[in-house]
């Protein structure tokens, strides 16, 4: 990236986060996130999706550094050589998923998600949904846990924990993948154009009641879930050289 002359360091709530946004901003100066230049996160993986979702406005790029649990998203912390690193940055651009959710009382809720968008059961019983891709329906009854639709970026996230494959950050390919699926039993889910618009149906959603989840926004109750890639939002997200998302969904794979 270009030189990075004014830097903004955002920090969770961590103390050990706090403290490093302290000590980075007296050694390197701290400006607001709309004159700079590139915006620090510090923090875990959760704090660099709500930095990302928050200055999603704002033309420059986000460059995180671990001060939390969960990394992916992260590059390793260190105070030295701060401005060479990120001037040597390797940029990756992602497009968030395009929520609307639909709940019983006819409520809408539209969000936005970087990582996944995902229907989850919300009571005892299992949840049974009916699955439409751009308008067709592809599957009349899927009875499960849950299932999620998935962008490259959040591939190793969610997906990944419920057996979704990792998609190579340049795919233009989303997954939606269930999570314990009865019938058809074991169904793994599919991999679909990053174009398709996926449409969720809650079927008996009184009796079977399910939330749907945009990254970290809820929704209860709903009764239609509607998903696609919304290309009007770009993420710029900055990786060290040599561990940029592209290296780490391969390295996944193979540990």
């Amino acid at each position: 990236m270009p030189a990075a002359r004014n830097i903004c360091f955002l920090a969770s709530d961590a103390p050990i986060a706090a403290e490093a946004q302290a000590r980075l901003a007296a050694r390197f100066g701290h400006y607001p996130p709309e004159e700079a230049d590139v915006i620090v996160a510090l923090g875990g993986d959760g704090f660099m999706l709500s930095t990302l979702h928050g200055t999603q406005e704002i033309e420059a790029p986000v460059y995180g550094m671990n001060r939390g649990t969960v990394g992916f998203l992260m590059n390793e912390y260190s105070e030295d050589g701060l401005i060479d690193r990120l001037e040597a940055a390797e940029e990756a651009v992602i497009n968030p998923l395009h929520m609307i959710a639909t709940q019983r009382d006819g409520t809408v809720t539209e969000a936005l998600a970087i990582n996944e968008v995902s229907l989850l059961r919300a009571g005892p019983q299992a949840a049974q949904l009916r699955i439409f891709v751009d308008g067709r329906m592809r599957m009349a009854e899927l009875v499960c846990d849950g299932a999620l639709v998935a962008t490259p970026a959040g591939s190793t996230a969610y997906n990944y924990s419920a057996h979704g494959p990792i998609l190579p950050i340049g795919a233009d390919v989303l997954t939606l993948t269930a999570m314990a699926a009865f019938r058809p039993r074991r169904w793994r889910g599919a991999l679909l154009p990053k174009d398709a618009v996926v449409r969720f149906d809650v079927i008996n959603a009184e009796k079977r009641p399910v939330r749907a989840d945009a990254d970290s926004r809820s929704v209860e109750d709903v009764v239609s879930v509607e998903i696609r890639s919304e290309p009007s939002v770009a993420h710029r997200i900055l990786f060290d050289p040599g561990h940029g998302l592209e290296e780490r969904l391969i390295s996944e794979q193979f540990t």
